[in-house]
This record gives structure tokens, C-alpha cells and sequence, in this order.
């Protein structure tokens, strides 16, 4: 994949070149990145043991420590069939007011330190008749944030950021596939907002990832991702944060062997 020089001059600024220093420093040179997402901390806790190394999360330079409920605040390097993975317990969000450069600030160190994939993963709210627990490979995505993890003219085909290889061996995975829309959040949707989202296609809805994934992409790195049916939107009742990060939690078993497949790929 080709990239664009103009890219990497606008996102590989100093914080982010002595945060991948930070990561090799941890585990040498990494190949891939994994973000869990809300209530997804301890997924890879069994299956994967004991981490190489660790770091806070808020000790790398322009990262912020995640506050969010469901997220964890370190970076773990893991040794994986011959690889070195970085995995990130949690993560920052657009709606905790800084803009998108803490959001994107992990994977721009990450993408310095030289990783050369990632897989994404995320909560979400549905806006099908899905099951919660379900996990959607993420196919496309609606940006609906009002943000950019780039200012100027600088011009990015977002067409293919998700990798068609590694979005293809978790449809084998996946119970579903889909859109999805992010947010900038706190707050939930309106119903109102949800059918509108879903007369536009929208199968699924959060407030992260999609920054991530659009610098990923901009900085040469492939990218997949996955989404858990944490809340369905159109229910009767109204969203319980504490069970968003369950309904994820439940999911983690197809999450790990996503995540293991999608690397591989």
C-alpha cells in the first residue's frame, strides 16, 4: 500500500516518534496492534498469559489514560505465533473533550514504532434485530463525529481503510458484518436519531474507533475491525451503562478468535 508523504508529516509529529520509541523499548519492533475495546480489557487474559511487558497507557507520550467505564489503562506486548503484538486495554474518546489528537495518539505511535496491521474493537448500540452479544465485522463506517484526525487540505481515500483480506477471515468469524457510525457521544441516541441512522444505513453505533482507524489507514497500516451488540437501540428500556460493558464481556470468546484469525491474515 502506498503512502502519501504528506501523511506521515502531519500525523509522526515528535510526540508521536518518542512514543514509538517508548514501544519498541517495551518489545522490540512490534508487527500489529490490538485495541479492545468496553469491557473487552481481560479478553486476551487467558488466552494469550502472561504479557512480554506493560506500560501504562498514560506514560506514552501523548496518550491519555482511559476513563471510560470497561476500559483498562495499559499497553501489553505479547508474543504471538512468531510476532510481537501490542494490546491496549482500553482507550481515549472524542467525547472526553480533548479533539481527535490524544484519541489518535496510540496508534500513531504505534504506526512509528512500525506495526504493520490492527484489529479495533468496540461496544456498540444496534440498530438491527440482532442478538446482544453478537459481533459485527465492521465492512464500512459512517463518520458522523464532526471530527478529523486531520486539518489542512490533506485529502485521504477513505474507500478501503477497512482491509479486505483481514475484514474477509472474520466474516468467518463474526456472527454478523456491517456499518458502523460513530458518534461523538456521551450521549446516547435519540430514538428519533436511531431511525434516522438506520434509514441510512447505519447497522450499529458508537463513539470510537473510527479516528483510529482512518489514521491507521492514512499511515500505511491495515486495518480490521470488530463491534459487540452491547444495547439494542430501538428496546423499550433505556440504556444501563453497566450493561454495555457485560453484554461485551460475554462476547470476548469470538473477539479473541477474531482477533487471532484477522492477524494471521
Amino acid at each position: 500500500m502506498s503512502v502519501d508523504p504528506r501523511f506521515p508529516q502531519a500525523l509522526l509529529d515528535d510526540e508521536a516518534v518518542v512514543g514509538g520509541r517508548v514501544l519498541t523499548d517495551l518489545a522490540g519492533r512490534p508487527d500489529a496492534l490490538v485495541v479492545l475495546g468496553s469491557g473487552l480489557a481481560d479478553a486476551l487474559d487467558e488466552a494469550w498469559g502472561v504479557p512480554a511487558g506493560m506500560v501504562p497507557l498514560g506514560d506514552i507520550p501523548g496518550v491519555v489514560a482511559p476513563v471510560a467505564d470497561g476500559h483498562g489503562g495499559e499497553l501489553r506486548a505479547y508474543e504471538c505465533g512468531g510476532s510481537v503484538v501490542l494490546v491496549a486495554t482500553g482507550r481515549t474518546h472524542l467525547y472526553e473533550g480533548m479533539g481527535a489528537r490524544p484519541v489518535t495518539a496510540l496508534v500513531r505511535a504505534a504506526a512509528a514504532a512500525g506495526i504493520s496491521r490492527a484489529v479495533l474493537t468496540n461496544a456498540n448500540g444496534c440498530l438491527k434485530p440482532w442478538n446482544l452479544g453478537d459481533v459485527m465485522a465492521i465492512t464500512d463506517h459512517v463518520n458522523l463525529s464532526g471530527a478529523s484526525p486531520f486539518d489542512g487540505p490533506l485529502f485521504l481515500d477513505v474507500s478501503t481503510v477497512w482491509d479486505a483480506c483481514m475484514t474477509g477471515v472474520l466474516r468467518g468469524v463474526c456472527q454478523r458484518e456491517g456499518t458502523y457510525a460513530i458518534l461523538r457521544g456521551p450521549e446516547y441516541q435519540t430514538v428519533a436519531e436511531s431511525r434516522i441512522l438506520a434509514g441510512l444505513g447505519v447497522d450499529c453505533v458508537g463513539m470510537s474507533t473510527v479516528m483510529e482507524a482512518i489514521t491507521l489507514h492514512a499511515l500505511g497500516v491495515r486495518v480490521a475491525g470488530m463491534s459487540v451488540v452491547s444495547d439494542l437501540s430501538f428496546a423499550d428500556a433505556p440504556t444501563d451503562p453497566t450493561a454495555v460493558v457485560e453484554a461485551a464481556s460475554a462476547a470476548r470468546q469470538t473477539v479473541v478468535a477474531g482477533i487471532e484469525e484477522a492477524l494471521k491474515a
